[in-house]
């Protein structure tokens, strides 16, 4: 199978090879595409050698799939072009989420929506995936009625500029690049992604939506807030939520634990609960926290925490590949 991988020398994009490693995709020929000032460059996947190509040039190779992490931008004009050629498009960027004609997918919970009609498929918010991959068999048992979500969002989901700036902070350095307004060391900015005009930032605006697009149901509310913290991986959720239906406490958790893709972590007595350190380089999605809201009826609170350029990005990404692979889609 040919493989594109575009934006492969960016974050996202190199863990996005390193899944497809771990994972034993079956890439017969592999395909790295980034900007033009990186055409020609070297990159190593399993032991050899690939040249970086341009978007151009990939689009001329014609490969089976092309997985994107290059940005809005990139996949609206570029996206397109390869699905002329017959490639199947597997996005990570916020382009093609919510058009009404491209399918949102975490395979765990929606996959079975997708044909060999789809050419663009769309990969959700990182915040969103691990979100609906705690909510969607609790969603499943006893229907959502209100949702609330909090974010602690790592500098990793900003980009490598971020990074480096918390890195820079934390060495003393205090005029290096900047990819925030403010310092990130020892703050908390609670804006990430871009304002807009209804006072909520457009990450915030993609909690609110994208769940009820992946999960088929606009019958529940949302509200977020996202908050940008000093960690460099792994984004963190306080959850409450308001079913219209009463939970057992023992039920709730033995649903999570059999849900794949998700681990519990909630014993209080040794003071285990998820959190972005112990969720490092992992795929799951960890959940604890698990408890009653007292101050309403049918309401629970949980905490919920997943490596961002993992399951809420590269790895997320190669599972709607390897969906394509398993159900004859996309042929190996």
């Amino acid at each position: 199978m040919k493989v594109a991988v575009v934006g492969a020398t960016g974050m996202v994009g190199t863990v996005m090879l390193r899944v497809l490693a771990e994972r034993n995709f079956p890439v017969t020929e592999l395909i790295p595409v980034a900007s033009e000032r990186s055409a020609g460059k070297k990159i190593e996947y399993q032991g050899k050698e690939y040249t970086i190509v341009t978007l151009e040039d990939a689009v001329k190779l014609a490969p089976d799939v092309a997985l994107f992490s290059a940005g809005g931008d990139t996949s609206l004009a570029w996206a397109p072009k390869f699905a002329e050629v017959g490639t199947t498009v597997v996005d990570n960027s916020s382009a093609w989420r919510m058009d009404p004609t491209k399918k949102l997918v975490v395979p765990e919970i929606n996959g079975d929506v997708l044909t060999t009609e789809d050419k663009i498929i769309a990969n959700p918010n990182c915040s969103t995936i691990q979100l609906v991959m705690a909510l969607a068999p609790l969603h499943k048992k006893y229907k959502m009625k209100r949702l609330i979500v909090s974010t602690y969002q790592s500098v990793s989901g900003t980009g490598v500029a971020a990074v480096r700036q918390l890195e820079n902070e934390q060495n003393g350095i205090l005029d290096g690049e900047m990819a925030y307004n403010y310092q990130i060391n020892r703050n908390a900015i609670p804006h990430c992604d871009v304002f807009m005009e209804n006072g909520y930032t457009k990450e915030e605006m993609k909690l609110v939506k994208e769940p009820k697009k992946i999960l088929g149901d606009d019958s529940f509310a949302v509200t977020a807030t996202a908050v940008r913290i000093p960690t460099a991986g792994g984004h963190s959720e306080s959850v409450n939520v308001e079913f219209v239906n009463d939970f057992d406490l023992a039920e709730v958790r033995a649903i999570l634990e059999a849900t794949p893709g998700v681990i519990v972590q909630d014993d209080l007595a040794n003071n285990i609960y998820p959190m972005p350190a112990l969720a490092n380089d992992k795929d799951e999605v960890f959940v604890g926290r698990i408890r009653r809201d007292e101050s309403l009826p049918n309401t629970l609170n949980m905490w919920v925490v997943a490596d961002n350029l993992r399951k809420g990005a590269a790895t997320n990404t190669v599972q709607i590949a390897e969906y394509l692979v398993e159900k004859g889609i996309l042929k190996a």
